[in-house]
């Protein structure tokens, strides 16, 4: 099922700030070599559409990318919604959490997790 992914330009980043969160939480979570991070996108929220983040194993339909030892899983579809988008984790007083910005997204929502194309 898996591509040589060493070949494969992954179509959205990682902020430091992330790739450190998402490092803590697979140590926490002591998940297998076969669980990688899943980005996407499903149909809900006040905008239209919702970010997909999580772990996950890879399905059919994926594309397997690596962004520096992150192993990215991405159904090829959601690539169209997701293409230049950055991913990063804020730890303010303000605001705690993954953050995306979209430059697909004609609109957000206040919430910043749903957005519309």
């Amino acid at each position: 099922m898996s591509t040589n992914i060493a070949s494969l330009t992954a179509p959205v980043t990682l902020t430091d700030g992330a790739k450190k969160e998402i490092r803590k939480l697979i140590s926490q979570q002591e998940l297998g070599l076969e669980y990688g991070l899943r980005l996407g996108v499903e149909g809900g929220g006040c905008a239209g559409m919702n970010y997909i983040l999580g772990f996950d194993q890879q399905k059919d339909g994926d594309q397997e990318y690596l962004i520096d030892d992150i192993k990215v899983y991405m159904h090829k579809a959601h690539g169209l919604y997701l293409v230049g988008m950055e991913v990063d984790f804020q730890n303010g007083l303000n605001a705690r959490g993954f953050t995306f910005s979209n430059p697909n997204a004609s609109s957000t929502c206040g919430c910043g997790t749903s957005f519309s194309v």
